[in-house]
């Protein structure tokens, strides 16, 4: 990776969909694939592509394009994701549910450590592997799992005071999936997941297809 060029937000988001790519390319047997290839493969255009690899290093090949599997494992070296991270989750309503039975996790250098609810029926219940604790047990786990990221899928009300404790608890880095703004640190990185937020980005789109459709007819 070059020395001392920090690496924007929004590239760092596309390495993910690049090592994503990759990791199909991978299992589908492709050794070598073109910067147009990849770039059409992950839905960017080959010029941005280029600049987002090159804060990488320069290790394609003229007329070659790169080598599947040392892109993938330069990648995954930038994003930290060459050993499992330990993860805990909080939360484990209908989607906390989901996300603790996702299996994508662990193929993408993710563990979920441990499971937790401040909901009493929800507590000892198991799901893929993993039995739900209760809050108390938090700051144990952290602790003894080396635990750095959290995952948040509370209801809003309860977010803050879950964040909180994930912080105190010794929690870097938060995923929060509920519709809360969360007040941290700022040695906290907190990204935030807003499902319905999305969905409102994609029917602003549709409005304007179908307005650009009203005017062609």
């Amino acid at each position: 990776m070059s020395e001392g060029r920090a690496i924007p937000e929004a590239t760092v988001a596309r390495l993910a969909v690049y090592l994503r790519v990759l990791g199909s390319l991978s299992d589908g047997g492709l050794s070598t694939i073109s910067s147009e290839a990849l770039a059409n493969a992950a839905g960017v255009n080959s010029a941005k592509l280029r600049k987002d690899l090159s804060y990488l290093g320069s290790f394609g090949t003229r007329g070659v394009g790169y080598v599947v599997q040392v892109l993938r494992e330069q990648i995954s070296t930038c994003l930290g994701v060459t050993e499992h991270r330990s993860v805990v989750l909080v939360g484990v309503g209908n989607l906390g549910h989901a996300l603790a039975g996702y299996a994508g996790f662990g193929s993408r250098g993710f563990r979920i450590a441990g499971l937790f609810d401040a909901d009493p029926r929800r507590i000892g219940e198991g799901i893929s592997g993993l039995t739900v604790q209760g809050m108390d047990e938090l700051a144990a786990v952290v602790a003894q799992e080396a635990v750095s990221i959290g995952v948040i899928a509370t209801p809003a009300d309860a977010a803050q005071e879950v964040c909180d404790r994930l912080v105190a608890a010794g929690v870097t880095s938060i995923l929060n999936f509920a519709p809360a703004v969360l007040s941290v640190s700022d040695n906290v990185d907190v990204r935030k997941v807003d499902l319905a937020v999305e969905l409102q980005i994609l029917s602003f789109h549709e409005q304007r297809k179908a307005a650009g459709l009203k005017a062609v007819l």
